[in-house]
């Protein structure tokens, strides 16, 4: 809410109770020394009253009064946002989460190093049998994707997601007129934490814009990241596709052949049982077929298997990282804004604000999709 100036609530002494008519002077004083007390424990709880609502901005150092119970506040000079009943959580099992992180890191690197290996060694000799134009054509995407893949993990990886920027907090001569503007106070950073930015624990620091935290990176995709992450999901989907493609190719150059059963004895739906006897002719031959594989097969086989799971998996993740570029928001901000009225607008100039197009391109770019909307018009 925001801070408006309030007196001090207290509360009215109450007259004191009649004299009696006749009473003894014993009575008379001690009449008195109980009115001394019951107005010196007024006088007490009315100061009590005074302290407890005369709170001191964390971000300006200035002394606020308050209403009584409100536990959030807003400073009506800089700005800040406080939250009395904000708590901090201590999260027994952290050092869980980020040994599962560096797991996941490091499986991630050796499966990577894995498929660039494995295909060199499985699919290349077949490749370059075949022809040697095609061998060195195909060689070059490989060097190309898996380069283009590994530097794009790294940057992504080993990049700081984006920190709060640093602005002057604390006192009230650095603090100017609403300088810390919707600013709330991280309680486990111990400064200041803009509106836009959230407090990773798996991290132990306020990332800017973040997104979500990966623990297949290891890290949290942020500001600092977030464009250089997509980057990696893109080159990672365009290489999980090639593999697949030439594990296949490969694979059907290198398999022993399935023995032929003829359907010419199927004269109809009705035959079931001559189906399902087919079925299992072909079944048993496939079995056979793979039982006399070499090693070369099997490693071809597994990586036609793992780049399309892979492939899959990672191309849902892209869809959805940008459509949420696309309508301008994070997978954070877009669970906070959930049952509330905030809209943002969907439009192809957030891609445009998010890769950082050059001003030529966009022009051309927009242009031309303006003028088609024209003419559809």
């Amino acid at each position: 809410m925001d801070f408006t100036d309030s007196s001090t609530t207290t509360i009215p002494r109450p007259p004191p109770p009649p004299a009696p008519a006749a009473s003894s002077e014993s009575s008379l004083l001690l009449s008195d020394s109980t009115l001394q007390n019951a107005s010196s424990r007024e006088d007490h709880y009315v100061a009590s009253i005074t302290e407890e609502h005369e709170v001191t901005c964390w971000g300006c150092g200035l002394c606020l009064i308050l209403s009584p119970y409100t536990p959030i506040f807003k400073c009506g000079w800089c700005g800040a946002i406080s939250d009395h009943k904000a708590i901090k959580k201590d999260n027994k099992y952290i050092w869980w989460i980020r040994l599962r992180d560096r797991c996941l890191l490091c499986v991630l690197i050796l499966f990577m190093f894995f498929i660039i290996g494995g295909g060199i060694w499985a699919i290349y000799p077949v490749i370059f049998s075949k022809s040697y134009l095609f061998g060195i054509l195909h060689m070059t995407i490989a060097v190309l994707l898996s380069i283009t893949t590994i530097t794009t993990f790294a940057l992504s990886a080993f990049r700081s997601p984006g920190t709060p920027p640093l602005i002057p907090w604390g006192s009230y001569p650095a603090v100017g007129k609403n300088g810390l503007a919707g600013y709330t106070f991280c309680k486990y950073c111990s400064k200041p934490k803009s509106p836009n930015s959230h407090h990773c624990r798996s991290c132990g620091m306020c990332v800017l814009d973040m997104d979500h935290h990966c623990p297949f990176i290891g890290n949290c995709v942020g500001a600092g990241n977030h464009r250089v992450f997509i980057y990696f999901l893109i080159s990672s989907v365009i290489s999980s596709f090639y593999v697949s493609l030439i594990s296949s190719f490969t694979a059907f150059c290198i398999l022993p052949p399935v023995r032929h059963i003829p359907m010419a004895a199927l004269s109809g739906p009705g035959d079931y049982m001559l189906i399902v006897a087919w079925v299992k002719e072909v079944g048993f031959s496939f079995y056979d077929s793979v039982e006399s594989l070499s090693v070369r097969g099997i490693v071809v086989i597994y990586l036609c298997v793992a780049s399309v799971a892979v492939e899959i998996g990672l191309s849902v993740l892209l869809w959805q990282q940008l459509s949420y570029i696309y309508q301008g928001k994070t997978y954070l901000s877009l669970l906070s804004s959930r049952g509330t009225n905030r809209t943002s607008k969907k439009d192809c100039q957030n891609f445009v604000r998010f890769f950082g197009c050059p001003y030529s391109a966009t022009r051309c770019l927009l242009g031309s999709w303006n003028s088609r909307k024209t003419h559809k018009k």
